[in-house]
């Protein structure tokens, strides 16, 4: 078995629901224990997190947090961003997050999938930054 892109890659994941973020952690830990994860559930906390730290990647929920403000935060930082939403976008969520050039879109109701998934968004930025 390969070693993870998540390797000593460290994560934070902004949700309104802290019982998904712990599914979320325990499956990307199980995985990859040498990933360090974090977790904001509100505005606030996110936007101290964002602001005073670096992060390989941003995983954001857009709904209950004031997402896309935070989003745009992430970019101007440039941080990789993946957004989740446990509904389908809508034509204009869609289109802003292309806008704000976001890496990925996961539905939460994939959790189960969510680590070859980073894998896949990291490799990706790793391949887009050095090619």
């Amino acid at each position: 078995m390969s070693e993870s892109v998540l390797k000593d890659k460290v994560i934070l994941a902004v949700d309104d629901e802290l019982d998904f973020l712990t599914v979320m952690e325990e499956e990307i830990l199980e995985a990859c224990p040498d990933c360090k994860f974090y977790k904001a559930t509100t505005f606030d906390e996110a936007m101290e997190r964002i602001v005073s730290s670096n992060y390989d990647m941003v995983i954001l929920d857009l709904l209950g947090v004031q997402g896309f403000r935070l989003a745009e935060l992430v970019i101007k930082r440039r941080l990789p961003l993946t957004l989740l939403a446990a509904y389908p976008f809508s034509p204009e969520v869609l289109k802003h997050s292309f806008q704000i050039k976001a890496q990925g879109y996961f539905p939460k109701d994939r959790l189960g999938e969510i680590v070859p998934f980073l894998e896949n968004v990291l490799k990706y930025q790793s391949c887009h930054a050095s090619c």
